[in-house]
């Protein structure tokens, strides 16, 4: 019960088998729940089938209708810290996030002081493959958009692929997060930084899918470059404490002067 992957689906039939087998054949104890938003292709039932291969490590939520990525994290997030996981991860389903990385996020966070670690492709020994140019323009141009707006010192803030520890969710306000798309990735990110803890960015290569739909379209965009202005402004105004659920975070003595000094910054 100590790491819990999350991945969202939605009709990733092509998909969703092979990546649990993935996971779970790396033999590292690692945990997945599936968050199915109503897949109409029959994603749920292929995992429902395969929990009596995984017993104990399989789950399932299913949910009504496609509420977005953000509602979907939040809600394992939030299933994870009910069963006391230690370390949440973040997942796509389409094989763009390697398993093979699970371990390398995992170590970041377990034994090198990270309290996030994000699968980076932007860092050095990062990449990407398979993606059109038009995509990796945008995806280049929305980081470093996002790092001049709102000084966030990590190289790839719309990563989707990542290692939370426990204790970074349960500090933030997760029914606080306002953005369930694109821009998600990014203000979660910015709630952790701003709340001092220790953010690691890991190398990975990213790979585009092969099998199934990419689920970008122009409204996400939209809301990561308007959320992007948002979070910064509000950031102005806002102590971050209101991002945070108790008056009294229990936080390590290593890192309680530097979130004293990052919370005072936003008074």
């Amino acid at each position: 019960m100590e790491k819990l992957v999350v991945i969202p689906t939605y009709n990733e039939k092509e998909n969703i088998s092979n990546i649990l087998h993935a996971v779970f054949n790396l033999n590292e104890n690692f945990h997945v729940l599936v968050i199915d938003d109503g897949s109409p292709d029959g994603t749920a039932q292929i995992v429902k089938e395969l929990q009596s291969k995984f017993p104990g490590q399989l789950f399932i939520e299913e949910r009504k209708g496609k509420l977005g990525l953000g509602t979907a994290y939040i809600h394992g997030f939030k299933w994870g810290i009910a069963r006391n996981y230690q370390f949440i991860f973040e997942m796509d389903a389409d094989f763009s996030h390697n398993p093979n990385d699970l371990p390398r996020l995992y170590n970041a966070c377990k034994n090198e002081g990270a309290d996030l670690a994000i699968g980076s492709r932007y860092t050095k020994g990062g990449g990407v493959v398979n993606w059109p140019a038009n995509r990796i323009a945008l995806s280049k141009g929305g980081s470093l958009y996002t790092r001049i707006i709102t000084w966030m010192p990590v190289k790839d803030p719309t990563a989707g692929f990542m290692c939370y520890r426990k204790e970074v969710l349960e500090t933030i306000d997760l029914d606080k997060i306002a953005f369930v798309g694109y821009a998600f990735q990014i203000e979660m990110k910015f709630a952790t930084w701003k709340l001092g803890f220790k953010i690691k960015e890991v190398p990975i290569i990213f790979q585009d899918r092969t099998y199934g739909v990419s689920k970008m379209n122009k409204g996400i965009v939209k809301e990561g470059i308007l959320g992007v202005l948002k979070l910064r402004w509000h950031s102005l105004f806002t102590n971050y404490r209101s991002r945070v659920k108790k008056t009294e975070v229990e936080i390590s003595p290593v890192k309680t002067a530097q979130q004293n000094e990052v919370l005072a910054e936003t008074k």
